[in-house]
């Protein structure tokens, strides 16, 4: 049974669709056709019973007696020509199983337990009906009841120790019900057959999406060639359609994912190629000066230490913004998250920006929150946000902090950013045309971006009014303390 498990299940779809269906229309028509031929069965022999029962009537006319008194055990040649033109099977039967056979009787009948029975026990109105055969082997029905005798005008008595048996031949009607089976057998075959066609053809139009999705599939494996949609007709909702739009929708996330990624190869390498340019063009400026014995004057030679120091430091910052972007854009920080508390991490920020610009003076109004996030990622979020606050804001200039409810607002009174400039802010490398000169990476929104999403959250800058920037970053969470956490 295993190996048959086996070996179908190694079989291709369509082949294992078209033997199920066949299967199940076998079942079906075999079904269909047993009932059908137990119907017409009973049908045909209710109808014998019928004219036993007649037959029985009729034979109630004859002299019993004369019948037992000379009991004969078959009928003679001139006996059989009768109105019944040797049809019907009549006989007595006796409890020790003797048989007297009628003048008129077709043949004899072999006796049975069930003839007995009746002949040792006659009950009224008992009628026993089974199949039997004939003193030559024939089929016959037969039907045995009790002897009734008119005893007088009006009076009926039974007989004891004697059965009336009456049989009529069923070679006809069991040739008409062998005939029926072949038939039926024949048509369920020829179902079956068309079933399984008929699968066949349904399952090779029902998988044709399927093979379609297949040799798109391969096509990607083969050609790493990720613009391949499979169509798929609007108004279709089942299953072959939903996995036809998740493969389109999955191929457009691999092929954006790509996109995403060569553009931050291509924006990385140009970032990088300047503070190389410069740091190899001063490096190998120093060089030339040991090597030649022609020593710089001191100043200059300070300011291109100052410089490839400057930098190396913006060089080591950038590949930090990098690291810190291929992290959350892969994920493989989620297994760190863990509650934190929002506000602790903005006055850890806080301080950093304080440190940053103590000419500023830089207000804060933080409320207890709690947050599910990657605590180090959502640090470097906060402290972007302040960055880019500290590094726009004026001279002695102001810094808003709230934080209430899940919601920080961090409001500087720097310039503002144009409104044409504010769908850019969070794309990568991108830097205001009026800030390229600032120190930075460009990446620093885009990671303040990313975390924000991965924590559940939502940024966003908008023109303050009075003028300046108000940066608001929206996280779940709750004002109290999970029970996990002291």
């Amino acid at each position: 049974m295993n190996r048959v498990l086996r070996r179908f299940r190694s079989l291709p779809i369509r082949s294992r669709l078209a033997l199920l269906v066949a299967a199940a229309v076998a079942f079906g028509v075999a079904a269909v056709s047993v009932t059908c031929w137990i119907i017409v069965q009973g049908k045909l022999y209710a109808e014998i019973d019928e004219n036993l029962h007649a037959t029985n009537t009729s034979l109630r006319q004859i002299d019993v007696s004369s019948v037992l008194n000379d009991c004969s055990q078959s009928p003679s040649a001139d006996d059989r020509r009768g109105p019944q033109q040797n049809t019907v099977y009549s006989q007595l039967v006796k409890a020790d199983g003797t048989a007297c056979v009628f003048p008129l009787s077709a043949g004899t009948v072999k006796v049975s337990g069930v003839d007995r029975a009746v002949a040792r026990d006659p009950r009224p109105g008992v009628e026993r009906y089974r199949d039997g055969v004939d003193s030559d082997g024939s089929p016959v029905r037969v039907m045995t009841v009790p002897v009734i005798v008119e005893n007088g005008p009006g009076s009926r008595g039974l007989v004891n120790d004697t059965a009336l048996v009456v049989a009529v031949p069923v070679k006809d009607t069991e040739g008409t019900l062998n005939e029926l089976a072949l038939l039926l057998l024949l048509v369920s075959g020829i179902g079956v057959v068309g079933a399984g066609a008929a699968g066949l053809a349904v399952a090779r139009a029902g998988l044709r999406p399927v093979d379609k999705l297949t040799e798109a599939v391969e096509h990607v494996a083969r050609t790493e060639d990720l613009s391949i949609r499979i169509p798929v007709e609007q108004d279709s909702e089942d299953e072959i359609a939903r996995l036809s739009h998740s493969f389109n929708s999955m191929t457009s996330s691999l092929a954006s994912s790509r996109e995403l990624q060569q553009q931050l190869i291509a924006d990385a390498g140009h970032e990088l190629r300047t503070p190389l340019t410069s740091l190899r063009t001063n490096i190998e400026l120093l060089t030339r000066s040991e090597e030649t014995g022609r020593p710089l004057p001191p100043a200059d030679r300070k300011a291109l230490l100052d410089s490839v120091k400057a930098q190396m430091t913006e060089l080591a910052a950038l590949i930090g913004d990098l690291q810190t972007l291929s992290r959350t854009d892969s994920g493989q920080h989620a297994d760190r998250f863990t509650v934190i508390a929002l506000h602790d991490t903005v006055e850890a920020a806080l301080r950093r920006a304080r440190l940053r610009g103590p000419e500023l003076t830089i207000t804060a109004d933080v409320r207890p929150w709690y947050v599910r996030a990657e605590p180090a990622a959502l640090e470097r979020a906060v402290v972007n946000i302040l960055d880019n606050a500290v590094k726009f804001s004026p001279e002695a200039g102001t810094i808003e902090v709230r934080l209430s409810e899940g919601v920080l607002t961090v409001r500087d009174h720097g310039p503002g950013i144009p409104a044409d400039e504010l769908p850019h802010v969070f794309d990568r490398f991108w830097r205001s045309p009026s800030a390229r000169a600032l120190p930075g990476s460009g990446l620093g929104l885009s990671i303040v971006a990313r975390t924000v999403q991965q924590a559940g959250g939502e940024v966003a800058l908008a023109p303050a009014e009075g003028g300046g920037t108000a940066a608001t970053i929206r996280l779940p969470g709750a004002s109290t303390p999970p029970p996990e956490l002291p």
